[in-house]
């Protein structure tokens, strides 16, 4: 077998390269303490029993491979430790077959099961047309699985915890017997606590990631298998069915990617897969409900009353203060018109039927992750206790205080409480604040753009500008806040950073749950903020033409005739769609630009014509991709749940974003996983038994969604008010008359500010949005009957529309459990065969045991 950089190269026998740590010292006095750090680290790796073969690229450079072996006596020593679960013999993987008529708990149940014999009797006739039917389900299944010739199912075999007292139980022969991933995750681990310092009063001076934040070493990583055009290898089949575009439609190959990448990179893609399918029915259901609205389009008696019927020609009162002029209500036709396809009577079913889908996803999940997690035996997984990180043990380093940790019984350095800790919290988050009220400013400046653009169409004189006039401000605004969100992400994301290692957080877990909670407050107001201004509180305290409700002297924005739910639409579009086109680009290419920085860095390595690139070693090419790091899955676990975010909060003033998200997430599942086989090293597998905090962020969006649909149905989009227009108002039963009922007179001598003088005459009466008594009545421009009748209902719909989905809300969660019987009854089999298996094999051995004593 070719070597290629995978084994090492002096050894008689193949040793595969387990692990890879490289460094960069120069042969000069001052590191000569690196050089030591490095020889007393590596000594204790082979005292530990690992096997280690140095390499240097060229004879004029002093970048140095250590290449990592872990034998098999490591491997079972630290696969004991670490209580990692393992295939048994494939003898004993019969005793896991059900049969129907075998108790589960039964005593013999292990001698029948060994004794059960498999006949196929001929089917009857009648069965024919149940056999043709599965001939079709297996065509089907083979058109949307993955390669079975690729990828078999071997993860039908039964496992338990390894132990080397129960050698019996597993197959030592099987080569793959410690897959790449288990070895990769045992050497990590001795990497993480060998010691590089003969100083016994240094307590902090072990693991690899302390060597590297010093500058003993450059990075460490484990190999590829291969180049991507290694036939055979696994990173060539992942590659060419799961990185390919061309196999959108197949399902992924999760058990390779959790055999090849570890199980917390195959749960992040089964969850992305598994949501992206999840997407499918609500895609459908925003497409019912937008074709609804562009088949009754035509019939909109409100939208023709306003473009063609009798309230065309209604004279509006001014937008703005000096420049506007009195305009005709048909100029906002096209907006009327074109809000029919997202503001229809679908749209409280649509918002009712997510609030569902989103829990129902949450519980599917739950339980299939549970099975997922069963099935790659990290179902109730414990992880061990984290040791301090390297970034905290260096910011403690002057802390003379320390404490012995109960678990490990190691000292580890204390924090003072009120010099340390309590400032350090308080400086994160203030400066948290202040970057939110930053956010917070960038929409009022949104704002007083949005203001200036209506006076400045208001002085042109091209008709058909003043025909689209909202339109086109509502299109440039999200543009302009879509830029600003991108910028602030980058800004933001470094900064949340820097205040997460600020806090002195001791473990991993600790920083990355901080660090997830700052980035995505950071993001939820970044994004959602724009929208919430427009569902909420644009043209919600305007004021009347009397007397207007001004900030910094300028009048507030008004909806326009209808309301602001095509506005809320419209950004609403072009924030989520701009967000998901924008993010692939970047996402894609800038792993290209680390790649290409990472080759310039290198380019004097090539000494040679013998190292090109292209026969150069398995470690090297390596070398030269990106460092996916611990963090890797962040960013993209951030994406979707904004996403997620998105077609939960705001769903009903777009009904096509599931469907977006739908083509997004087929086309991010393959980019992701062609960015990750081909930009990046390999991740170093990681055991997790959940997604963690992200489910805590999804449940918490899903309370927050039946919050905002509830009040954009009651408050921003006309549902209600057509509701009591239809069923109290009208003479009819219908919409006609409905403009004018929404409309309130003004009398436009009483305008705010005066008599408008760049106007040479006025008109008498002008009308505007509102439910306000007219100016010939005693308390005029007050808030008739009308308005308390409209908000009472809509409150009335508030509470009726949140009692209503949180009832079946919970009738959900009772019909849907986290975790299915036949799971369960499947745990409680396997714990009772290994007990038996473990007792049956173990009697005999005993008895030859003592036979031989006497």
């Amino acid at each position: 077998m070719e070597n290629n950089g995978l084994y090492f190269g002096k050894a008689e026998k193949q040793k595969l390269i387990d692990f890879v740590i490289v460094s960069d010292l120069p042969n000069s006095p001052e590191f000569t303490d690196h050089h030591n750090k490095r020889n007393i680290f590596l000594k204790n790796l082979k005292d530990e029993g690992l096997e280690v073969e140095t390499s240097n690229f060229s004879d004029d450079s002093n970048v140095v491979f250590d290449k990592i072996h872990a034998p098999d006596a490591v491997l079972r020593r630290y696969g004991e430790i670490l209580k990692m679960k393992m295939p048994i013999k494939p003898m004993y993987n019969k005793a896991k077959k059900f049969t129907p008529d075998i108790n589960i708990e039964g005593t013999d149940m292990l001698e029948q099961e060994f004794a059960a014999k498999e006949l196929l009797p001929e089917p009857p006739s009648f069965y024919k047309a149940y056999i043709l039917k599965l001939a079709i389900s297996q065509k089907c299944k083979e058109l949307i699985y993955p390669n079975p010739d690729i990828f078999s199912d071997d993860q039908n075999h039964f496992t338990a915890e390894y132990s080397r007292d129960k050698d019996f139980l597993f197959d030592h022969n099987d080569e793959n017997f410690f897959p790449p991933s288990k070895r990769t995750r045992i050497v990590e681990f001795l990497l993480k606590r060998k010691r590089f310092s003969d100083d016994p009063e240094d307590d902090f001076a072990f693991g690899i990631k302390k060597l590297i934040s010093q500058g003993v070493y450059s990075d460490a990583y484990p190999l590829h298998d291969g180049a991507i055009g290694t036939e055979g290898s696994r990173r060539h089949d992942l590659y060419k069915e799961w990185g390919s575009f061309g196999k959108w439609w197949k399902f992924q190959p999760l058990d390779a990617i959790r055999e090849y990448y570890g199980v917390k990179t195959a749960l992040y893609f089964a969850w992305l897969g598994f949501f992206t399918i999840m997407l499918i029915p609500p895609s459908i259901a925003g497409l019912v409900a937008f074709f609804y609205g562009l088949d009754t389009r035509a019939n909109d008696i409100a939208a023709e009353d306003i473009c063609n019927g009798a309230m065309a020609n209604t004279t509006m009162c001014p937008i703005c203060d000096k420049f506007c002029n009195f305009w005709p209500l048909k100029d906002a036709c096209d907006m009327t018109s074109y809000k029919r396809l997202f503001d229809n009577g679908s749209t409280v079913y649509f918002s009712m039927f997510m609030s569902l889908w989103a829990v129902v996803f949450l519980e599917l999940w739950n339980r299939y992750s549970a099975e997922l997690t069963h099935r790659w035996d990290v179902y109730g997984y414990d992880p061990e206790e984290e040791h301090p990180r390297p970034e905290y043990l260096a910011d403690l380093e002057e802390v003379k205080e320390t404490r012995v940790n109960f678990v490990t019984q190691t000292s580890e350095p204390k924090p003072p409480f009120w010099k340390m800790k309590v400032p350090r919290f308080v400086m994160s988050w203030t400066i948290l604040g202040v970057l939110v009220t930053i956010a917070l400013i960038a929409v009022l400046g949104l704002i007083l753009y949005r203001m200036s653009m209506i006076v400045a169409l208001s002085t042109l004189n091209y008709q058909t500008v003043k025909g689209y006039w909202s339109l086109l401000i509502s299109i440039t605004g999200a543009g302009i806040n879509l830029v600003f969100i991108l910028i602030f992400n980058v800004v933001y994301n470094k900064i949340a950073v820097w205040l997460t290692d600020k806090e002195l957080h001791r473990t991993q877990t600790d920083y990355d749950n901080a660090l997830t909670l700052k980035i995505y407050l950071f993001q939820f107001v970044n994004f959602y903020i724009s929208i919430f201004y427009i569902a909420f509180f644009k043209g919600k305290f305007v004021g009347t033409p009397n007397k207007h409700n001004r900030l910094f002297g300028y009048r507030q924005e008004e909806c326009s005739p209808g309301g602001c739910f095509m506005e809320l639409s419209i950004q609403m579009a072009m924030i989520f769609v701009g967000k998901q086109f924008l993010l692939q680009i970047m996402e894609y290419y800038m792993p290209l630009m680390w790649k290409v920085l990472n080759l310039i860095k290198l380019r004097e390595w090539k000494t040679d014509e013998s190292n090109t690139e292209e026969n150069e070693p398995q470690y090297v090419s390596d070398f030269r991709l990106v460092q996916w790091g611990h963090d890797g899955l962040f960013n993209e676990y951030l994406e979707i749940v904004i996403q997620f975010g998105f077609i939960t909060i705001f769903v009903c003033a777009f009904p096509l974003a599931p469907l977006f998200a739908l083509l997004n997430n087929i086309l991010e599942v393959r980019l992701d996983a062609k960015k990750l086989l081909v930009q990046h090293r390999r991740p170093i597998a990681q055991k997790v038994k959940s997604i963690g905090i992200w489910f805590d962020i999804m449940d918490t969006l899903t309370k927050i969604a039946v919050v905002t649909n509830a009040f954009i149905i009651a408050v921003t989009s006309e549902f209600i008010p057509k509701l009591v227009y239809t069923n109290v108002y009208s003479s009819d039963g219908t919409l006609h008359g409905y403009v004018n009922f929404t409309l309130a007179y003004f009398d436009t001598e009483d305008i705010d500010g005066g008599k408008r003088t760049d106007n040479t005459t006025l008109p008498e009466i002008c009308r505007y949005p509102g439910f306000n008594h007219p100016p010939w009545e005693a308390d005029k421009y007050q808030h008739n009957e009308q308005f308390w009748h409209i908000w009472c209902v809509r409150l009335l719909f508030v509470v009726g529309f949140q009692t209503v989905v949180s009832i079946c809300l919970m009738f959900v969660r009772y019909c849907i459990p986290d975790v299915s019987a036949r799971l369960k009854d499947t745990i409680r089999r396997e714990a009772y065969i290994t007990k038996e298996l473990i007792i049956r094999t173990e009697k005999p051995n005993s008895q030859r045991a003592n036979m031989s004593d006497s």
